[in-house]
């Protein structure tokens, strides 16, 4: 299976990548400096994946099997050659051989495939009550910011809103990894809808700003 699988350079980190969302790192190793260079020349992305033991920095590290494959936005070196890149999250994989000759990790991988959503009643209740409490939650934000909303831009398709809501959720990275593995998008959203209600019921108290305004403007236009 692994010869027919994509070959995919990796990039283990603590942290939980989802499709569509955008993530700025800092890259200070020689390793993934070089993982990052041969990326840009040969036009391709890698991938996130969480680290399940390990360390970020130095030594090997032990990733979970499922992580997103992204794509390099921009990336800004230093004269120390360390880099800002910004990337962003395309697509899930599965990795089924893991590679660790060269000086970064590199996988073998499979697409994590999605359960197609049905069009019925339920789908429709589910994506609507999430889509209506996002958009409040993303308002709450901008209210204690005294910032005011003129509109909030959230996707259409449900798999892809309930990729926006599991980024913005503030859960441990177990918590994210198992909604980035899981494949049935209303089974993602019913298990988001009462996370989401405690983080609107949060969002009340004025001590409560996990997040900035920086972090919600890709969804939202102001006046």
């Amino acid at each position: 299976m692994a010869g027919a699988a994509e070959e995919l350079p990796l990039f283990p980190l603590n942290v939980v990548l989802f499709p569509y969302a955008t993530l700025q790192i800092h890259v200070f190793e020689e390793r993934y400096r070089d993982m990052v260079r041969h990326c840009l020349q040969y036009d391709q992305g890698f991938g996130i994946v969480l680290i399940k033991s390990g360390s970020e920095v130095g030594g090997p590290a032990d990733p979970y099997l499922v992580g997103t494959a992204c794509r390099i936005v921009s990336v800004q070196t230093y004269d120390d050659g360390t880099m800002d890149v910004k990337i962003q999250g395309e697509r899930r994989f599965r990795i089924r051989k893991l590679d660790e000759t060269k000086s970064y990790p590199v996988g073998y991988v499979e697409p994590v495939v999605e359960l197609e959503v049905e069009d019925t009643p339920r789908a429709d209740a589910l994506t609507l009550r999430t889509r209506e409490y996002l958009q409040a939650y993303i308002e709450a934000h901008f209210q204690r910011e005294e910032i005011k909303v003129a509109k909030v831009r959230l996707p259409q398709d449900p798999t892809a809103l309930s990729f926006v809501v599991a980024n913005f959720l503030q859960i441990d990275n177990q918590q994210k990894q198992h909604l980035l593995e899981v494949t049935d998008t209303l089974e993602r959203i019913s298990e988001m809808i009462p996370i989401l209600e405690q983080h609107m019921m949060e969002a009340k108290v004025p001590q409560y700003t996990k997040l900035t305004v920086q972090d919600l403007s890709e969804w939202t236009s102001t006046n």
